[in-house]
């Protein structure tokens, strides 16, 4: 079983190092994991630095594929936050890094941290679902080095009383957009840890998907500490299974590869 969104010490949120997530991916029975620490470009709140050193951190994920080999692979990956003004120095980082595993997540909209809500301070919830859907489509409309969308509908951890409009009508843009560019999506089994009563995104968005043709799918747990790895995987496998889905993805150098979820 794979693991393909999982944070270490690399990342400004989380102080495990990465040679005790892969022990205990492990544990857990993992074969592949997929490290995918965040890269935000000018996150707005300046006591948070989301970056980290390249070359160390690809030796450091070299040193431990040769520390456990035969026991899990570990895949080098990364957590890009887009924003629609700034898809210029994520250009230049794919142009200057390799990574097995992009993926393209909205942590900020309007310059405003989803975090600390204040998206929803100057407007109704409705209003600012639809800000973040669009800076969404916007952003894969305009960016297309990427892997898989990450937690799509992300803002719903953000509010406690969401709206009735599903905003199918984005997410299907959306969608027609990332399809034909061969890029997948992910399901964050996070989502019920911050306390959603579904992971990200939610079950009507993975069967939009599926029925836009969508097929390349990941499964990540995006853990920040070992016992938040392979969270609720069985579960979410059924899920895939139910809806539809045949097949799991892991990614190295950038394609995609298959899995038989049955055999899994």
């Amino acid at each position: 079983m794979f693991d393909y969104h999982m944070h270490s010490a690399f990342s400004a949120d989380c102080e495990i190092p990465m040679e005790e997530m892969a022990k205990a991916s492990i544990a857990k029975g993992l074969t592949k994991i997929c490290f995918t620490d965040h890269i935000d470009y000018e996150y707005p709140d300046e006591t948070i630095y989301f970056d980290f050193d390249k070359m160390e951190y690809a030796q450091k994920i070299l040193q431990l594929n040769e520390q456990f080999d035969g026991q899990l692979t570990i895949k080098k990956g990364v957590e890009i936050g887009l924003q629609p003004d700034l898809l210029h120095l994520y250009e230049e980082l794919m142009d200057e890094h390799e990574f097995d595993f992009v993926i393209c997540s909205l942590h900020t909209v309007e310059n405003k941290s989803l975090h600390y809500r204040e998206l929803f301070e100057d407007r109704s919830t409705e209003a600012a679902f639809e800000t973040y859907y669009k800076e969404l489509l916007y952003c894969v409309q305009h960016y297309k080095r990427y892997s898989v969308l990450g937690h799509a509908d992300l803002i719903k951890r953000y509010t406690d009383q969401p709206p009735a409009n599903l905003f199918h009508d984005y997410l299907e843009k959306i969608f027609n957009t990332i399809i034909p560019d061969g890029k997948g999506i992910e399901l964050n089994t996070s989502g019920t840890r911050y306390g959603l009563p579904h992971n990200m995104p939610s079950e009507d968005i993975l069967r939009l998907y599926k029925q836009c043709g969508g097929e390349i799918i990941t499964l990540g747990s995006d853990a920040h500490r070992t016992t938040e790895i392979a969270h609720e995987f069985k579960e979410s496998l059924e899920l895939y299974q139910s809806i539809g889905f045949d097949y799991l993805a892991t990614f190295t150098a950038g394609q995609p590869e298959f899995h038989k979820i049955s055999s899994l």
